[in-house]
């Protein structure tokens, strides 16, 4: 039984905090043994395609083409691609009216049909009309930095770059949701930052991720996580994605727990998906580098983590009766015991501390990856 616990913990302390101080000393030596290139921005713009996916974001249209307008790009460079597939709200008609027909300084086209078939199988459709080799997406309902595509091209002048993934910047707001995903965030991007200095980021989110069209492949329709397979795909196939924080996507959080929850949800069923699915991006006998960093990443988080935790909890009571004096396993035990004390109290409470918040979030997340594999 302790030989059980003690490699559980371990599993946790690792997936969280190991994998972590493990980069970080791994990404020092490389620094050390090799001369780290300087990215120069580039004087040379070419065409880009901007690809905004927007099923019933009628809400968000105008606010999302006055922050594209502001984006430091040749006009004549940048091409506006809209793809409301499915959506029922007028967002078609109302781009066409007020932005195609009525202005001429910008090249853009909104792509439509009235049945519903999922966000990938709209993003494999609408990629056969994409003319430019690099293609940027991003969600309707993010605000994009001025200069996210400078400072994005100058990766893509690397052979072996295929992906480049931006970072995401959720707004705090004073709500346990908020303040949870704001907190996760700001680890993700420090994770991230680890990772792309080492390798390779582990995939990217559809807030901001550019790529080579070259590179793309079509996807299963029913793929819930879209922009992490096509990321994915590009890096198993030997081209990598780097991380640039210089470009960002600012989003608002979910508006409370209960949808914050349903999010989770969908993401945890879209990462059980690529495990059964895609099993050879754990093959270390090919990108050995990347297929650590997979598991590191997120195959623990996915699979041994929410199996780990409740395991512990229930080894620690075992091994706290059986080893009364035992100090460790009594500090360890009331340490989880105010832990779990907390995500309660923050679930019925709501109250206002930063501690009770990320906490209450970690479980949250936890319980999410149950949910989604029976989803």
């Amino acid at each position: 039984m302790p030989t059980a616990f003690f490699l559980l913990l371990t599993l946790i302390i690792y997936s969280y905090v190991g994998y972590v101080l493990l980069l970080i000393l791994l990404v020092r030596i490389k620094k050390i043994l090799f001369d780290r290139k300087n990215i120069l921005r580039t004087a040379v713009y070419p065409e880009v395609t901007l690809v905004i996916p927007a099923y019933n974001e009628l809400a968000w249209i105008d606010r999302k083409m006055q922050n594209t307008f502001q984006i430091d790009y040749p006009k004549d460079k940048l091409k506006i691609i809209w793809i409301t597939d499915g959506s029922d709200d007028g967002s078609e008609e109302y781009i066409q009216k007020k932005y195609i027909d009525t202005q001429q300084e910008y090249d853009i086209k909104v792509y439509h049909q009235p049945e519903r078939k999922g966000k990938s199988a709209a993003i494999n459709r609408v990629m056969q009309f994409v003319g430019t080799e690099i293609v940027i997406f991003c969600d309707a309902n993010t605000l994009l930095n001025s200069d996210c595509i400078k400072n994005i091209l100058p990766h893509f002048e690397q052979s072996n770059i295929g992906c480049v993934a931006g970072e995401k910047r959720v707004l705090k707001d004073n709500t346990t949701a908020g303040e949870g995903e704001s907190f996760y965030w700001k680890y993700e991007s420090f994770v991230k930052k680890l990772n792309s200095e080492l390798y390779s980021c582990i995939g990217a989110v559809g807030e901001l991720v550019a790529f080579k069209k070259s590179l793309f492949q079509p996807i299963p329709e029913d793929t819930i996580l879209d922009d992490f397979v096509i990321s994915m795909q590009m890096a198993h196939n030997g081209h990598k994605i780097i991380y640039e924080p210089n470009a960002y996507a600012e989003e608002s959080p979910s508006a409370n727990e209960k949808e914050e929850m349903k999010r989770k949800v969908r993401i945890a069923s879209g990462a059980f998906q690529c495990l059964f699915r895609y099993p050879e991006w754990l093959n270390v006998c090919r990108h050995f580098t990347l297929s650590f960093q997979y598991f590191s990443y997120k195959v623990s988080r996915w699979m041994i983590v929410p199996l780990a935790l409740p395991l512990v909890f229930v080894l620690n009571i075992f091994l706290f009766f059986e080893y009364p004096d035992n100090v460790f396993y009594s500090a360890l035990l009331f340490l989880q015991m105010c832990f779990y004390g907390i995500v309660i109290i923050q679930h019925y409470a709501q109250l206002p501390s930063k501690l009770f918040r990320i906490s209450y979030y970690v479980i949250l997340m936890n319980v999410a990856m149950y949910k989604g594999f029976w989803r």
